[in-house]
């Protein structure tokens, strides 16, 4: 994954990849220890960077180790994709329309778990999930 001399990856890339690397340790990760499972020839700095805008969006937390930081995602990938769902409808504007929209758009498939999980009792239920 190298990249041409001032070639630039998007942000969301970069932090999905970050997030990918957190997710498959078993331990809080440290810049370095992130920066060489990425194997991206990123600079540490740069992941550094990365884990410091995830951890603001609050997506990661840190624990000090020595005289730095290890972090850890605080959500598994589903829960973080439900939070972007979330800041896109805070953004402000007509949640109704937006919502309308999201659910035209939507599969018969996704329709139906949808309105399963919107009957009372059923929120959250993993016996929902696809």
């Amino acid at each position: 994954m190298t990249e041409a001399k001032g070639e630039r990856r998007p942000a969301g890339e970069l932090e999905a990849g970050v997030m990918a690397a957190l997710w498959a340790a078993d331990a809080p990760q440290t810049p370095g220890q992130v920066q060489r499972s990425l194997g991206a020839g990123l600079a540490r700095t740069t992941v550094a960077t990365i884990l410091f805008r995830l951890r603001v969006k609050g997506a990661v937390d840190r624990r000090r180790q020595g005289r730095g930081y290890a972090y850890l995602p605080v959500q598994d990938a589903h829960g973080l994709t439900a939070r972007r769902m979330h800041t896109e409808l805070d953004r402000g504007g007509d949640r109704h329309t937006v919502l309308a929209r999201f659910v035209a758009q939507l599969s018969e498939d996704d329709e139906r778990v949808l309105r399963d999980l919107l009957e009372p009792g059923n929120a959250g239920s993993d016996a929902r999930r696809h």
